[in-house]
């Protein structure tokens, strides 16, 4: 698991590898992560969207960016937790991740960036 805390919000990755799936030209690698959202600051936040920098061993990179996280805007007071799952697909069996949530703080109405940290997708046949 990796951790990280960016203006009181504590943001918790898991990951693990799902499988692969081949086809004649064409292969791919299957990764779920989970992520917690902890809201330890003391004002009410709301996510409102996120960016996403995937990278495999293979130098292919993609950026993901869109509204909320799987099709919520999550809202957290104090001492809140939002816990949700996603994957992704790559084209080789090793890569990472990291990116950024945009968050509003609802006490002075500002948008603010909170990090995620950067977090390792391996298949477990490709790590000694």
């Amino acid at each position: 698991m990796v951790q990280q805390v960016t203006k009181g919000i504590k943001i918790s990755v898991t990951t693990q590898y799902e499988g692969y799936l081949g086809h004649e030209h064409n292969a791919s690698y299957a990764f779920s992560y989970t992520i917690t959202i902890e809201n330890n600051s003391k004002d009410t936040v709301q996510l409102i969207s996120r960016y996403w920098n995937i990278k495999d061993a293979l130098n292919n990179t993609q950026v993901v960016t869109g509204q909320g996280v799987i099709g919520i805007k999550p809202v957290l007071a104090p001492g809140e937790i939002h816990t949700y799952s996603s994957g992704c697909m790559l084209l080789a069996p090793v890569g990472a991740m990291n990116g950024a949530y945009t968050m509003i703080n609802f006490s002075n109405k500002t948008a603010f960036k909170v990090d995620i940290p950067s977090f390792k997708l391996h298949a477990y046949f490709a790590m000694n």
